[in-house]
């Protein structure tokens, strides 16, 4: 009887992760405990993938960093006067810890938010009630008193925070006076002032480049805070504050740093106790959007910051009611099956990028689409399955 079964993802329960702990070790022998199992277990097969979260990564190498940490970067880099702090997204996980850390280290914050929502899609404004007003979201600039005359107050409809009253009561919690905008122009902050630290994750470059040209003195992205210790602290040189997460109200946990030994270990680890050549990649957030909040999951710089040489590329698949509707139109059944599984033998490799048999297929990078899958199957709350293992992605149509 042929295969019925295709792409299989497990979660694999693990130890909780501390400071210091030998993920190489955890990591290994949980997989091979979980494919053990008299009930649950399962064959380790050549390229299957094993996954684990960013947040094991980042704990065990104890990748944390105190608000005084940010605070004093902050005020070593931007001088500790009027800060602007611009296009932040509006999180209690992902940025409040950080924004205190930025207060703590100016006397005044101009918090300039984009609108009618954050970069990932946390909405402050009901877009038919912005056309209703007749707020340009491209050109008008509004104070905070315009703000709250025209749209009141909004609360997330997850979370039932109002995040402008919230930011502004933690900026002035930590000592710092505070103003709010609303523009979605990065070089509107230039009339408040000439040092900023510009908060987006993915158009940052666009926005250091824009405020550099229009005359800002000063300009740091998060991917620049805490880019080396401080005071024996955590740091990620590459990201900085970016893909971070709060730990405890006074820390935050960075996103993991130099992580491509670790999974090129446990590739390797696998390989000696198994004789299977199987993947390995770290991954945080995964790519997609909630239809319902609007949300855009990708609050990380990337999905994942480490992965063995395997996981590189994107797929290259044919579509399969394409190849039934056009091709072989006039066949069914074993007829059917054997000529789609004869087209899809024919692959030689070369990329189908462009080609008809292919549209509809997902051009994505290998890690991201593995990533999104990985953070799915993991989820964020208490399922304690912090390592994802991954059967079957690589097969086809073909594979028996």
């Amino acid at each position: 009887m042929s295969r019925m079964v295709g792409t299989v993802s497990r979660g694999v329960r693990a130890p909780i992760i501390r400071s210091g702990d030998d993920l190489v070790e955890i990591v290994t022998a949980s997989v091979l405990e979980a494919a053990n199992q008299p009930k649950d277990g399962f064959e380790i097969r050549d390229r299957d993938v094993v996954a684990m979260t960013e947040a094991i990564v980042a704990r065990a190498q104890g990748n944390y960093a105190s608000v005084d940490d940010i605070a004093a970067d902050v005020k070593a880099k931007l001088g500790g006067e009027t800060v602007g702090v611009i296009f932040p997204i509006l999180s209690r996980n992902r940025f409040a810890i950080c924004l205190r850390g930025i207060a703590k280290g100016a006397k005044k914050i101009v918090l300039m938010l984009s609108y009618p929502a954050d970069e990932v899609g946390n909405h402050l404004i009901d877009l038919d009630m912005m056309d209703e007003k007749g707020v340009n979201p491209y050109t008008d600039v509004l104070s905070l008193e315009k703000y709250r005359e025209l749209f009141g107050y909004n609360v997330h409809p997850f979370t039932g925070v109002d995040y402008v009253a919230y930011y502004m009561e933690l900026i002035q919690e930590c000592g710092a006076e505070v103003e709010v905008v609303f523009a979605n122009d990065p070089r509107a902050i230039l009339n408040y002032t000439k040092n900023v630290i510009n908060c987006d994750i993915h158009t940052r470059v666009r926005t250091k480049r824009l405020l550099k040209a229009a005359g800002a003195e000063k300009v740091f992205g998060l991917d620049e805070i805490m880019t080396a210790p401080i005071n024996g602290s955590g740091c990620n040189e590459k990201y900085g504050l970016l893909g971070s997460n709060k730990a405890t109200e006074e820390t935050v946990k960075l996103f993991p740093r130099d992580c491509q030994s670790l999974v090129e270990s446990i590739q390797k680890k696998i390989l000696e106790a198994t004789g299977k050549h199987v993947e390995v990649m770290v991954y945080g957030d995964g790519a997609f959007k909630d239809p319902v909040g609007k949300i855009w999951e990708l609050a990380d710089p990337v999905v994942s910051p480490a992965y063995t040489a395997g996981l590189e590329g994107t797929p290259n698949e044919l579509k399969l009611k394409y190849l039934a509707d056009n091709d072989f139109a006039a066949l069914s059944g074993d007829d059917l099956k054997a000529a789609i599984k004869d087209k899809i033998s024919q692959k030689d490799g070369s990329s189908l990028v462009g080609n008809m048999v292919s549209e509809g297929t997902t051009p994505r990078r290998l890690t991201d689409l593995i990533g999104s899958l990985c953070d799915l199957t993991s989820g964020s709350g208490d399922k304690g399955t912090p390592i994802i293992y991954i059967q079957g992605y690589f097969d086809n149509y073909t594979n028996e």
